[in-house]
């Protein structure tokens, strides 16, 4: 299924996607949660309810007069993993910087959260704004000191972020560290969505195709194969230190070819892309993940 937060003049909330329309999940019942985290807490028994409720019509809207929202906006947490992709981290060695033996995890504050067309607004403070197409994926179950092997059955869903990056902001105390989450978390630099896709529909979220384009050029290719520990993994990781709880957000990674890449994006750099290239106000980024969707943001 595909579940999404929106707007429309008649209704808004939750719904699920079908065909070319939004089933209204609050016209529904006035018990049907409404809001995510209750959905996911009582998935068990509304999965059922849901599937019926697409099968009888249901309250609909078309998905193309709705405004699509962020489909988590105030998670308990958002965590990111840094340079998880062999490539990157390779472009990111020839940058200089020296990558983490182990995993390196931040976080991005949930006020950076924005929609799936939400401006990204572009502050007078950088000059080195940048973009990160990233898989992502909400916690379904609460779990502490779970095994890579059991991890995927606490996972709700998948969706597709921008983890938006003020370079110049990561780098103030270089070069003694790197800054990650003061450069990550600006108001409007967390575009999820379009929705997220329930677990079920995703056969093996390590192998997606992921892209990013900008302005229409193709800036990011690469696939969910080329992470360096996976999202099972990563729940293994947190889980040892931390209780993982419905509804907390959590992104993988960027491939290489962001604007802070040195050589572009692999496969791309015979194009004629030379040194790095940020994002300016006017420019429209597009991310999209295989089998999600995808998210497209102007810079303002």
């Amino acid at each position: 299924m595909k579940i999404l937060r929106f707007e429309h003049t008649q209704y808004s909330g939750l719904g699920v996607i079908d065909g070319d329309d939004v089933v209204v999940f609050g016209n529904a019942n006035e018990d049907f949660p409404d809001n995510l985290d209750g959905l996911i807490e009582q998935w068990g028994k509304m999965e059922d309810i849901i599937k019926a409720l697409i099968e009888e019509g249901g309250h609909r809207v078309p998905l193309s007069e709705v405004k699509l929202l962020a489909p988590v906006d105030k998670p308990g947490k958002f965590l990111a993993i840094g340079m998880n992709y062999k490539k990157h981290r390779a472009e990111s060695i020839d940058a200089g910087i020296t990558p983490p033996r182990n995993q390196m995890w931040f976080s991005k504050q949930i006020s950076s959260i924005n929609h799936p067309h939400g401006e990204i607004i572009k502050p007078d403070s950088t000059m080195m704004l940048d973009y990160e197409v990233e898989l992502g994926f909400v916690i379904g179950k609460e779990c502490y000191q779970v095994s890579a092997e059991d991890a995927k059955e606490h996972i709700f869903g998948y969706t597709v972020c921008n983890d938006v990056s003020m370079r110049d902001w990561q780098l103030h105390n270089m070069p003694e560290r790197v800054e990650l989450m003061i450069g990550k978390s600006h108001d409007t630099h967390g575009p999820i969505g379009p929705w997220i896709v329930t677990s079920d529909e995703i056969a093996d979220p390590h192998k997606l195709d992921l892209k990013c384009y900008v302005n229409g050029e193709l800036r990011q290719s690469s696939n969910t194969d080329d992470m360096i520990w996976n999202c099972y993994e990563q729940i293994e990781y947190l889980s040892s230190a931390m209780t993982l709880y419905p509804g907390d957000l959590i992104i993988t990674g960027t491939p290489p070819g962001s604007g802070f890449s040195p050589r572009g994006a692999s496969g791309l750099a015979d194009k004629g892309r030379k040194g790095s290239v940020y994002l300016e106000r006017g420019d429209v980024v597009k991310c999209e993940i295989e089998s999600i969707g995808s998210i497209e943001n102007n810079v303002a």
